[in-house]
């Protein structure tokens, strides 16, 4: 029986070895499926398996994954969705300042459509990117966070009901910064310390914005709280580890990682595996591990069948990533492959997307 990897069922069968287009194993016949399967055979590009006839049928097909390269064909329909999601953002921020609260209403009508036509996007890094404009950065990044912040959700295994409600408290972690003027939100040199201090306070507007519209606190807190870090280092009341609400973790990565990611009025967007780096570098002091972490594993295998620039200077194509060695992928040059896992005079100093 051949079927295609995203009408998969929990606890098919493989009837049959699969093989990636390089040759390499990656699933044995008989192996039951389950998520890990599914989400390695869509890292390694595979359409197509052949399974065991069913017996029993499972009511609900698994939730795709994101892990594999962008098709563009998605692009006509998905950026006017997009467009109208930071246009209305914006329209919220102005509604923020001027009655200091936002319809509930209008928050799901932007959340809802990203959702349902781009859940099953398989390239969330590429489908960004593409995406991402120098304008209305403030707007864009409140999207980009949303839409992040409800698939880091999903990889964390939270429920549909409070993945939904994570990307609701992505959309509006900044909402705050309504209050902040556009003067100093986009000013290209270094803020004074005053200007820096208004900043800091766009948490605590954020905070009284969202009680008064829906009297939520795990969204109120989230705004409030992710800027703090878990080594207290954080605004504004500088809290550690757990003191920490956990929906602001998982909102401090992704808004980080969007903040570097995107071009901005006073910096050059970074390039993806710096950003990436960045991100495993602060999850022992900044950020929490567990979260940064299963972030970054989900979005490493996005690098397959890029093209990379080693340290050599060779250029080579990512074949495979590592499930916890993350910038060490296998990589093939020409007719060669080298496992940088093992091999480790290599490293990567560029990825091509």
């Amino acid at each position: 029986m051949r079927i295609h990897v995203s009408d998969l069922l929990d606890g098919d069968r493989l009837s049959n070895d699969v093989f990636n287009h390089y040759g390499l194993h990656v699933l044995s016949k008989g192996a039951q499926i389950t998520k890990t399967e599914i989400s390695r055979l869509i890292q390694h590009q595979i359409d197509f398996i052949d399974i065991e006839e069913r017996i029993s049928i499972s009511p609900e097909p698994l939730q795709r994954t994101l892990e594999t390269t962008v098709n563009p064909k998605w692009l006509p329909t998905v950026k006017p969705i997009y467009e109208n999601a930071v246009k209305t953002i914006q329209e919220l921020f102005s509604s923020a300042l001027n009655e200091g609260k936002v319809d509930t209403a209008v928050v799901d009508n932007i959340l809802h459509p990203l959702l349902n036509n781009l859940q099953l996007e398989r390239d969330v890094v590429s489908m960004l990117l593409l995406l991402n404009t120098q304008d209305d950065y403030t707007y864009q990044h409140s999207v980009q966070v949303g839409m992040l912040s409800y698939y880091l959700a999903t990889w964390l295994d939270y429920s549909p009901e409070e993945c939904t409600k994570i990307g609701r408290a992505g959309f509006l972690h900044d909402i705050g910064k309504s209050k902040i003027n556009d003067d100093i939100l986009n000013k290209p040199e270094k803020l004074s310390t005053d200007e820096f201090d208004e900043v800091k306070r766009h948490t605590i507007y954020g905070h009284d914005i969202i009680l008064e519209s829906f009297q939520d606190n795990d969204l109120a807190l989230t705004a409030l709280q992710h800027h703090e870090r878990m080594d207290g280092s954080g605004y504004p009341h500088a809290l550690k580890d757990d003191e920490i609400h956990p929906y602001a973790r998982i909102v401090a990565v992704v808004d980080i990682y969007s903040a570097m990611i995107s071009a901005r009025v006073y910096q050059k967007e970074r390039d993806l595996l710096y950003v990436l780096r960045e991100l495993y570098r602060l999850s022992f002091t900044e950020l929490d591990p567990v979260t940064t972490h299963a972030f970054i594993r989900h979005m490493i295998p996005n690098f397959i069948g890029k093209n990379v620039l080693l340290n050599n200077e060779e250029m080579g194509i990512i074949i495979m990533t590592h499930p916890t060695e993350f910038f060490r992928p296998l990589v093939q040059i020409g007719e060669d492959f080298i496992d940088m896992s093992i091999e480790r005079d290599y490293e990567i100093k560029q990825v091509f997307l």
